[in-house]
């Protein structure tokens, strides 16, 4: 399903909750950051590379299995064209997270306006550019809607982030 080997981080057992897919390979270092939340959290995950301009039945398929298997939400990053999360929001009901990621003559701005603009029934949460954390965080908050000790979690998580804000 993929162009690289898929990559399921999720304990013996588990089965992922969270997709990351990325538009290239060349966007793994940016979104392995959202892993590294992921993994603070213990959210069991995948991370796949699937182009939307490249694989598009393989996006397609993708999103319209990711419920069924599990997925509660689901992680795109993508530079310059970013079509990624627009193509997973077209066809799943998952909540959809866009990364649009810089590194284009641009600066990111166009993967940012490709993300951002979606058309009305099509919606997509947008994060900052490269903003792979947020995106992990956000969700995180979106599994704790439902799961009391994730919202904890989160909680202590943000309480750590004003620790070293404190007068």
């Amino acid at each position: 399903m993929s162009e690289q080997p898929q990559d399921t981080l999720a304990a013996p057992g588990e089965e992922p909750v969270v997709g990351i897919l990325v538009g290239s390979a060349s966007d793994l270092p940016v979104m392995q950051q959202a892993t590294e939340i992921l993994r603070r959290f213990g959210i069991p995950h995948e991370i796949r590379v699937i182009s939307a301009h490249r694989n598009p039945d393989l996006v397609d398929e993708y999103a319209r299995t990711a419920e069924e298997r599990g997925i509660v939400c689901v992680i795109c990053g993508a530079g310059m064209a970013n079509h990624l999360a627009g193509a997973v929001a077209a066809r799943t009901a998952l909540p959809v997270i866009g990364v649009p990621l810089g590194g284009s003559k641009l600066g990111g701005v166009d993967a940012l306006y490709s993300t951002v603009q979606m058309p009305k029934g099509v919606p997509v949460a947008t994060v900052a550019i490269d903003g792979a954390v947020n995106a992990a965080i956000l969700a995180a908050q979106i599994l704790a809607v439902r799961d009391e000790g994730m919202r904890a979690k989160i909680y202590e998580f943000k309480d750590s982030l004003a620790e070293g804000f404190r007068p």
